[in-house]
């Protein structure tokens, strides 16, 4: 199966508590490329590349109550991937 992007509305109390670090640690862990962005609304949006069972396991580490911070609700969306993306950055 060809590789997925991932975009990941991660709602809760997720910036400056080291939540975007934490998250590239594990895409890159899963091999992964894409990136953690903080957004002015308070969420953080993780977009990533890969197959399809390293990404569901990022949501799953995302939902797991391991993170930095609280994570209230993760709301993921799938499509196919449009590559550009090198490594897994903090924005």
């Amino acid at each position: 199966m060809s590789d997925q992007r991932l975009s990941a509305w991660v709602h809760g109390h997720v910036q400056g508590v080291g939540f975007r670090w934490w998250t590239r640690s594990r895409a890159l862990e899963l091999g992964l490329v894409g990136y953690a962005s903080n957004q002015a609304d308070g969420r953080v949006l993780v977009v990533a590349e890969g197959a399809v069972d390293k990404l569901e396991a990022l949501v799953d580490a995302l939902r797991s109550g391991a993170t930095p911070g609280v994570v209230d609700l993760v709301v993921e969306s799938y499509e196919p991937a449009r590559g550009g993306l090198t490594g897994f950055v903090e924005r």
